[in-house]
């Protein structure tokens, strides 16, 4: 029979032992230093000018005085003398100022709280109020989710290694995809939709560049080359009509009270230029009699017209005049 306990080492009364209760009683010191173990100071190395009985320290490196070579040993200041226990890798301790807890190695006292605060590093996976896994790391099961701000903002942050991985948010039913926005595949921000999880479908895609319409830029100035800050439609007036460009390259522009110069000719400068001088341009006078009227010349700037009078006068009516084309 082994004279100590296997993890402890607490000493252990034997067969017809003298004196059994000095056995017995250094058994319980010894629990009372492992039991709920508190220490004073981890890596210590300079024993205490006045040592007080039952404080714990863990020796660290370079130990001196009585503390010399302790290194990794548990001290403890028992009847005027240090005495010192072994740890076994896995053993918990707390300091007793901090409440900061570490565990033994086999070598040293790694931190796993600090602060009194659980440490949340290196961790292989959290679950709140559920369980992680491989995939889902970070797994929460709760009614919301709250990041909130430390100062004046937050920022949520998804990277992904390379262009052809995929960063995105994924939104499902059941546990499969119906909806799916960020970078997926490329670096074209997306917007994806899913009837069944499998087959998917572009809802919206917009790469470096690009801009989305809203109510805001809808209507505004468009550009040969859309980018931010163009807009789809453009429409204005000016004392030489109306004009309404698109942003395909269409432009429309007409006058409704146009006055021709007769036979002499007119000429209209339109609101806004074309491209070139294939514009069509239509007229159709205004009042009850008949007139002819004529064009006679286009250009990217202006259409010339001619009008008459049934009988060949050169009374001038208003005309309504349109000109259809391409502004770019």
């Amino acid at each position: 029979m082994s004279d100590i306990s296997p993890r402890l080492e607490l000493p252990l009364l034997q067969p017809a032992q003298a004196q059994k209760h000095v056995t017995h009683n250094e058994a319980l010191r010894i629990l009372d230093i492992f039991v709920q173990l508190t220490v004073e100071e981890f890596d210590a190395t300079d024993p205490p000018v006045t040592p007080e009985e039952g404080k714990v320290y863990a020796v660290g490196a370079g130990g001196t005085g009585d503390w010399f070579g302790a290194t990794g040993l548990l001290a403890t200041w028992v009847d005027g003398a240090w005495q010192f226990h072994t740890p076994t890798a896995g053993w918990i301790a707390a300091h007793a100022a901090t409440s900061e807890v570490r565990v033994f190695t086999g070598s040293v006292w790694s931190a796993v709280t600090g602060g009194g605060a659980a440490s949340t590093q290196n961790l292989a996976g959290v679950g709140v109020n559920t369980t992680s896994d491989l995939t889902n790391r970070l797994n929460v099961s709760a009614p919301a989710t709250l990041l909130s701000h430390e100062g004046s903002g937050h920022q949520l942050k998804i990277n992904k290694a390379g262009v052809a991985d995929t960063a995105s948010v994924l939104f499902q039913t059941g546990f499969s995809g119906r909806a799916e926005f960020g970078l997926t595949g490329d670096d074209d921000f997306s917007i994806k939709l899913s009837a069944d999880g499998s087959s998917w479908q572009d809802a919206a895609k917009l790469s470096p560049g690009d801009a989305l319409l809203t109510t805001g830029n809808l209507v505004g100035t468009v550009s040969a080359t859309p980018g931010p800050g163009s807009a789809l439609f453009e429409t204005a007036t000016n004392a030489n009509g109306s004009y309404t460009r698109f942003a395909d390259g269409t432009q429309m522009c007409w006058r409704n009270d146009f006055t021709a110069a007769g036979s002499s000719g007119g000429v209209w400068t339109f609101p806004a230029p074309f491209v070139d001088a294939n514009a069509a341009v239509t007229t159709t006078a205004r009042d009850a009699f008949a007139r002819f009227i004529t064009v006679t010349g286009v250009t990217a700037t202006d259409a010339t017209l001619n009008t008459y009078t049934q009988d060949g006068g050169t009374e001038l009516p208003d005309t309504n005049i349109m000109a259809i084309g391409r502004w770019f």
